[in-house]
């Protein structure tokens, strides 16, 4: 009993770190710490014929704003910690964050352990006004299910950001949480219990992520800090360097580079959108007389 106790406790305050515990702390302010207009919650319904009712932080409608960034969170799902970079967005850019389904305000209450289904459940998030463009940006255990949303929805996503991205290899402190998590995982609250549910059932998942993954077209810019001790710095670099990405390191940045280190991440945005703009301007438009590449309408 004593040995579950300290596991538990080992386990609520590595909570406390990540968004499953307070509300309120230092490390993480939300979105009361700002004021009134700097962003608000909505509620809107999955793409999945559930339907459910997914909690999401967005800010307010900019009509000047020429891309909106869409964040995938890590797990646990908590939106509320991408306040400081809601807050510090620039004017010409908008975005949206949700807590993922299975997680805090946002519907089911057990864990959704299908990455796939996870991706089209949040796919409303890619939608945007005409003209405007869409960066989509995969947290941790985000990083996957994002993938897979810029693989099923590529006339959506002109650009793609990978943060701390979370492919199966775990740093020293993941391997404690998730060892932990298993051995205790009935007895945890229901956010902690769905974040360990889902990371068990990433493995058998990841070939066709890997799949989706090599099949991108859109620039990809990963970022990662060199303190991190839940994804090691080194899996992102092997990766980005196999297929030929960008990756920005982040000196003394730890696993959570939406609280620690807002400025970087904000570059790193704009970096992507860099590349995707620079790849727009290289390509001749399409004139009328032109085929579709792909044999139909385009989207946009």
């Amino acid at each position: 009993m004593r040995a579950i106790l300290t596991l538990l406790a080992a386990l609520t305050l590595a909570a406390c770190s990540i968004g499953t515990a307070a509300d309120d702390n230092d490390r993480f302010p939300t979105s009361s710490s700002y004021p009134a207009g700097t962003m608000e919650r909505f509620d809107f319904t999955a793409g999945v014929p559930e339907g459910w009712r997914i909690s999401a932080l967005r800010t307010p409608p900019r009509p000047d704003a020429t891309w909106k960034v869409v964040i995938i969170t890590g797990t646990p799902s908590w939106s509320e910690y991408w306040a400081p970079t809601l807050a510090g967005l620039p004017h010409t850019r908008e975005m949206i964050v949700a807590d993922r389904p299975g997680f805090r305000s946002s519907e089911p209450q057990d864990a959704v352990r299908d990455l796939a289904k996870q991706a089209d459940a949040l796919a409303p998030m890619l939608e945007a006004r005409a003209g405007q463009r869409i960066l989509l940006v995969g947290q941790s255990f985000g990083a996957p299910v994002a993938t897979l949303m810029a693989a099923r929805y590529p006339d959506r996503v002109d650009a793609l950001v990978l943060v701390s991205a979370y492919f199966g290899d775990r740093g020293p402190t993941a391997r404690r949480m998730i060892g932990a998590g298993q051995f205790v995982h009935g007895v945890l609250p229901r956010d902690l219990r769905n974040s360990v549910s889902e990371l068990t059932a990433q493995t058998h998942q990841l070939p066709e992520v890997w799949s989706a993954f090599r099949s991108l077209s859109q620039p990809i810019v990963f970022i990662h800090g060199d303190a991190d001790t839940f994804v090691p710095l080194a899996a992102d670099q092997r990766i980005a360097a196999e297929y030929g990405h960008s990756l920005v390191t982040v000196p003394a940045g730890d696993h959570f580079l939406n609280a620690c280190c807002v400025p970087a991440l904000l570059d790193t945005f704009e970096q992507a959108i860099a590349e995707a703009e620079g790849r727009q301007a290289a390509t001749p438009p399409q004139t009328a007389n032109d085929p579709d590449p792909a044999g139909g309408p385009t989207l946009r």
